[in-house]
C-alpha cells in the first residue's frame, strides 16, 4: 500500500478548509442579502410605497420603480436608507412625467362676519377684480374687505363667472356666512335670523342657482328667544286645548304632548322650541301641571317662566282640588312655584243692579275704530288709557265713554293697559277687564297671534292673575280667478299706505296696533297677485348713525315680510331691503318731515330685459283695447311714483 506523504495530506486539509470557508462566506452573504432585501421591502410596504422594488446586488441594494412625483421618489430613498446605509443604495427610480398643460383648480372662499368680508382663492387673470371688489364692498357696508386672491393666466372654465356671481349673491343674504365657490358647485354655510327666514332664503337660492351649478346649503337658524317662556293649557267641559306652548328641547315637547293627550287633547300640537327657559325641568314641570289639571277635571294652567298658576273651574270639589294641588306642589322641581285658586261662585256677589258691572270694555271694529267704555279709578288713569289707545290704534280712531269710580281695586290701570295692548294684536275684537278676570275675544288672520297674546298677558298681568283668550283664526280667502296686474297690486297697496302707515315704536321692529290691520289689508292684496316681484323697502329718518339706521330699516322690512308670511301670503317673490335714511321724501329738519321719512314702501322689482322683449312682442299682437289698458297701467305707475315722492 502506498502511503501519502505528510505534506500532501497537509495541503489537502488546507484546501478543504479553505473551500469550506469560501462556501460558508458565500452562504452568509446570500443570507445577509436576503434579510436586507426583505427588511427593505417590508419598510417600503409599511409606508404604503408599493410602486418601488428593492433588489440586492452583493453589498449594494438597487431601488427601481416609477414614482408619481419627485417627492415620492425622495421619500422611498429615505425609507430604504433607514434599513441600509445610504452609500449602499443604488437609485434607479424614475419619475412620472407631469402634464404641463393641466388646468389649474379655480376656487374662491368668501367669509363674512361682523367685522367685514375676506376673500381667498385662485381665479383666472381675466376675472374682473375691480367689479368683484365693488360688489363685496357694497355687501360689507361699513365693514372691511380683505382680498387675498391669487391669479393665474389660464382660461376660465365653463360656468365660472355664473358660479362666482351666484356665490356673491348668496353671501349678501346673510350677516354671517361662509361661501365656497367652484365652477360646478357653490357651498353655503350660514346662519339665518329665524326658521322662516332660513326656509325662504334656501328656497330663493335654489331657484336662483345657475344651470350647471349645484347649490349645497347648510343654513341654520337660532331658536327664537321666548320671553316670558309661556305655556297655557285649558280644560273646559272635557275639551283640552293650548292657548300657548313652548319647550326648550324635543324631549320636553314630547313630555308635554304626552300629558296633553292624557288630558284629552286631540289633533296636532304645535309646541315650538325656543330659548329662555327658566330651568332645565320645564318639560317635566309642565307635564305634571297638565296631569294635575286633568285630575281636577277642568280649569286653566299657566306657566310664565317659573311662575305656575292653576285655576280650577267653578264647581270643582274642594277635596279633589286640594289633593291634586298638594301633590303637584310637592312634585314640582325647583325653581317652579305654584299659585292655585278655586273660585266659589256661590260665595261671590255681583254689583248692585243700579251700579252696573265694575268693568272696563274696549271694542275694536274691523274698520279699525275703537270704543272705550266702563270705569276708570281717576282722571289721570282715564287720560293715560285714552292716550295709550290713540297711540296704539290711531289718533282719530278712538272714542271714549268711560266714567270714574274711585272704588275700583288696586292694579286696575295695569290690567286695562294690558287689555288694550292685547287687543291691538287682533284684526277686530273686544277686551273686558274685571277685578278677577281679563277676557279677550276676537278675530285674527295671523296664525301666531294667540300664542303671542298669551305670552303678553302672562307677562303684563303677573303671577296668579286670571285671563281668558278666545281668538278665532280666519283662513285667508282664496285668490280670485281674475287677478289684477302687478302694477295694480302695488298701486292698491300704495293707496292703503297713503291712508295709514305701518308704524313702529322708536327703535323697535314689532308690528302692533293699527299697523296690524294695515298688514291684514296688504296681505289681502298680495294674495291676489302671487307672481308679482315686489320689494318691501324700509326707510328711517336721519337721526342716529347711518349703519344703525340701515340695520333698523332692514329689520323692519323683514318684520313686515314675516308678518305677511304668518298671514299665509306666498313670499317667494317678495324681498325685504333696508335703505336707512338714504332716500328721504321730506325735510329731516322738522318733526313732520322725519315722521314722513319713517316709512315702509312696496315697489315692483324691474323685470329682466328678456321678459320685457317678450311682453313687447306679445303686445304687438293685441288689439287697441289692450293698448289702452297698457296706457292706463302706465298712468297708474306714474301716479304711484308721484305718491311715493310726496
Amino acid at each position: 500500500m502506498t502511503r501519502l506523504s505528510p505534506k500532501l495530506i497537509t495541503s489537502a486539509v488546507i484546501a478543504l478548509v479553505g473551500g469550506l470557508c469560501l462556501l460558508a462566506a458565500f452562504l452568509a452573504v446570500g443570507q445577509l442579502e436576503s434579510r436586507t432585501a426583505k427588511a427593505t421591502r417590508a419598510a417600503l410596504s409599511e409606508k404604503g410605497i408599493d410602486w418601488a422594488e428593492a433588489t440586492p446586488d452583493g453589498m449594494l441594494m438597487r431601488l427601481t420603480g416609477t414614482a408619481p412625483d419627485e417627492a415620492a421618489r425622495f421619500r422611498a430613498l429615505s425609507v430604504a436608507g433607514e434599513v441600509i446605509d445610504a452609500s449602499h443604495l443604488l437609485d434607479e427610480i424614475t419619475v412620472e412625467t407631469t402634464n404641463p398643460l393641466a388646468a389649474p383648480r379655480f376656487s374662491v372662499e368668501l367669509l363674512r362676519n361682523a367685522s367685514g368680508i375676506s376673500v381667498i382663492g385662485l381665479v383666472p387673470t381675466a376675472t374682473d377684480r375691480g367689479r368683484l371688489g365693488r360688489d363685496l364692498a357694497r355687501i360689507a357696508r361699513d365693514g372691511s374687505v380683505t382680498d387675498m386672491l391669487e391669479t393665474v393666466n389660464a382660461p376660465a372654465p365653463e360656468g365660472w363667472d355664473a358660479a362666482l356671481a351666484f356665490g356673491i349673491d348668496a353671501l349678501g343674504r346673510f350677516d354671517s356666512a361662509k361661501v365656497s365657490i367652484t365652477p360646478m358647485k357653490v357651498s353655503v354655510a350660514a346662519i339665518a335670523t329665524s326658521l322662516r327666514e332660513r326656509d325662504r332664503i334656501a328656497r330663493d337660492l335654489r331657484a336662483a342657482a345657475p344651470v350647471g351649478v349645484t347649490p349645497v346649503l347648510d343654513i341654520s337658524a337660532p331658536r327664537p328667544m321666548i320671553a316670558p317662556f309661556t305655556l297655557r293649557f285649558l280644560l273646559e267641559d272635557g275639551t283640552a286645548r293650548f292657548d300657548a306652548c313652548a319647550a326648550d328641547t324635543a324631549e320636553a315637547a314630547t313630555l308635554i304632548a304626552q300629558a296633553a293627550r292624557r288630558a284629552g287633547l286631540t289633533g296636532a300640537l304645535d309646541c315650538p322650541l325656543g330659548l329662555g327657559v327658566p330651568a332645565p325641568g320645564w318639560g317635566e314641570a309642565a307635564a305634571l301641571g297638565i296631569d294635575a289639571l286633568a285630575e281636577i277635571g277642568g280649569g286653566t294652567l299657566s306657566f310664565s317662566d317659573a311662575d305656575v298658576t292653576l285655576m280650577a273651574a267653578p264647581g270643582t270639589e274642594r277635596a279633589r282640588f286640594d289633593k291634586a294641588v298638594t301633590a303637584l306642589r310637592a312634585r314640582l322641581p325647583a325653581p317652579f312655584e305654584l299659585t292655585a285658586t278655586l273660585t266659589d261662585p256661590a260665595g261671590s256677589e255681583g254689583p248692585a243692579a243700579d251700579e252696573g258691572p265694575k268693568e272696563f270694555v274696549a271694542t275694536l271694529s274691523p274698520e279699525g275704530q275703537v270704543q272705550l267704555r266702563g270705569r276708570m279709578p281717576d282722571a289721570l288713569v282715564q287720560s293715560a288709557a285714552e292716550s295709550y289707545a290713540r297711540a296704539q290704534f290711531g289718533l282719530q280712531s278712538v272714542r271714549s265713554a268711560t266714567r270714574l269710580d274711585p272704588s275700583l281695586p288696586e292694579g286696575w290701570p295695569i290690567r286695562a293697559l294690558a287689555g288694550l295692548e292685547a287687543l291691538s294684536q287682533l284684526r277686530n275684537g273686544t277686551v273686558i277687564v274685571r277685578a278677577d278676570l281679563v277676557r279677550l275675544t276676537g278675530v285674527t288672520m295671523d296664525d301666531t297671534a294667540q300664542a303671542r297674546v298669551a305670552r303678553l298677558l302672562s307677562d303684563r298681568l303677573g303671577e296668579g292673575k286670571a285671563f281668558q283668550i278666545d281668538i278665532t283664526y280666519v283662513e285667508p280667502e282664496e285668490t280670485p280667478d281674475g287677478r289684477p296686474t302687478p302694477e295694480a297690486c302695488v298701486a292698491r297697496i300704495a293707496e292703503i299706505l297713503a291712508k295709514e302707515k305701518i308704524t313702529f315704536a322708536p327703535g323697535a321692529t314689532r308690528i302692533e296696533g293699527a299697523a296690524v290691520r294695515v298688514v291684514d289689508q296688504i296681505a289681502d292684496v298680495l294674495r291676489s297677485c302671487p307672481d308679482a316681484q315686489i320689494e318691501i323697502g324700509g326707510h328711517t329718518d336721519s337721526q342716529g348713525r347711518a349703519a344703525l339706521n340701515e340695520r333698523l330699516s332692514r329689520e323692519r322690512a323683514e318684520a313686515v315680510l314675516t308678518a305677511l308670511m304668518a298671514r299665509r301670503v306666498l313670499t317667494s317673490n317678495l324681498t325685504a331691503r333696508g335703505y336707512g335714511a338714504s332716500q328721504p321724501i321730506a325735510d329731516n329738519g322738522t318733526e313732520e318731515g322725519r315722521e314722513a321719512n319713517r316709512r315702509i314702501e312696496f315697489q315692483l322689482v324691474a323685470a329682466e330685459p328678456e321678459d320685457v322683449e317678450t311682453d313687447e312682442n306679445e303686445n304687438e299682437n293685441e288689439n287697441e283695447n289692450e293698448n289702452e289698458n297698457e296706457n292706463e297701467n302706465e298712468n297708474e305707475e306714474a301716479e304711484e311714483e308721484t305718491d311715493g315722492q310726496d
